[in-house]
């Protein structure tokens, strides 16, 4: 811990602040018959931080520095960051595309996790070495210490992976949130999605799995996409096809004894979306929380007066502000309790700091299909 203390001897301006009452002062500063207070401010150590300062391609924009110690205030605490993921949305931030986004210069990073290093002196509920995440997420978490105040951290049980907790808020609540915000669904139920590789996509068959409902996914072709399927299936996924294999008159024909889903995801966009919207049943609701493709959504007239499609959006980002961070954290207790009792897992991989410029380079997509890049500090 940094601890810096200013006696009150040491300037001029410090001793007219006291309540000191000198006497005599001679050279060197020695005196009689003073009577001072010393005071003691707190402050992180120096901090490595990935910073931007201008919006554009993260790969141009982002350098990393060395940030100079910061004053941990009395409602403060400080956290020496374990892991930070890189997410799409952090990559828009970046890009200055994303609607909510911190001012610029900015750190990067929005969720992690961290180990709590020093308190203020009116923080109670959290102590050196517990272990928290920002709940609901906040910006600049790619940096070694982090000081925020206390009602931003949430602590989490340090029984759980340190990459699952680095993650389990943007992805997985996404998830939950989806599946039972929109349409109620009961035991025997389908849900379609695609972006099923992606973690959302992931944890929304696990999560349908537990539930009882069952799930249809749709992946792009690429090479290796039998051992794709089979991956998903081991999760719980119920069918899993390519878009090309869904170049039938009839999707639904495909089902064999599944029933129509009443819920879709979509992520994608473009003609994935399409594909999704093919497999509802009437009145069927298809939730769009991405556009990868980048490619506009289009309805067929008769998607809409025969068959009563309903198209919806979601955004966390808009849910977690609307007052529900305790609702949030009582969420991701239970999202990481299912992680620690092996119920919900998706692929990641650990990247350290010093690294991050490769990291961001697969995330960006520059080296192919890669799994979650989670940075260690």
């Amino acid at each position: 811990m940094a601890l810096i203390k200013y006696s009150l001897a040491t300037t001029k301006t410090l001793l007219h602040r006291s309540s000191s009452s000198v006497t005599t002062i001679t050279h060197g500063l020695k005196w009689a018959h003073l009577n001072f207070r010393t005071y003691s401010v707190l402050m992180s150590p120096p901090s490595k931080a990935v910073v931007y300062e201008q919006h554009g391609s993260p790969d141009s924009v982002t350098r990393v520095i060395e940030l100079p110690p910061v004053e941990v205030k009395a409602k403060d605490v400080c956290v020496k960051m374990l892991a930070s993921p890189i997410n799409p949305s952090d990559i828009n931030r970046i890009e200055g595309v994303y609607p909510v986004r911190p001012p610029v210069p900015a750190v990067g990073g929005y969720e992690g996790v961290g180990e709590v290093y020093s308190v203020g002196s009116e923080v109670e509920h959290l102590l050196p070495g517990d272990w928290v995440i920002p709940s609901p997420p906040s910006s600049g978490m790619w940096q070694t210490y982090v000081v925020k105040e206390h009602s931003v951290w949430h602590k989490v049980d340090k029984a759980s992976p340190m990459e699952y907790a680095a993650t389990v808020t943007v992805n997985p609540l996404t998830a939950l949130r989806m599946l039972e915000d929109f349409v109620t669904l009961n035991p025997g139920d389908s849900v379609v999605q695609n972006g099923a590789t992606s973690i959302v996509g992931q944890c929304i068959i696990q999560l349908a799995r537990f539930q009882g409902i069952h799930n249809i996914n749709i992946i792009r072709d690429r090479a290796g996409s039998v051992e794709v399927k089979e991956k998903l299936k081991e999760l719980g996924a119920d069918q899993v096809f390519t878009e090309s294999e869904l170049n039938v008159k009839n999707v639904k024909s495909l089902l064999d004894t599944l029933p129509e889903p009443c819920l879709g995801f979509n992520c994608v966009g473009g003609n994935s979306a399409s594909l999704v919207m093919k497999f509802l049943r009437q009145g069927g609701t298809m939730v769009t929380y991405g556009g990868m493709s980048k490619k506009p959504i289009t309805v067929s007239t008769s998607a809409f007066i025969f068959k009563d499609i309903s198209l919806r959006g979601f955004w966390l980002q808009k849910w977690l502000g609307s007052d529900k961070a305790q609702e949030c954290r009582n969420m991701i207790d239970y999202l990481l309790c299912l992680v620690r009792e092996g119920k919900l897992k998706y692929e990641m991989e650990l990247v350290p700091f010093d690294n991050f410029g490769i990291a961001l380079d697969k995330a960006l997509g520059k080296l192919g299909s890669q799994p979650k890049q989670v940075i260690t500090f």
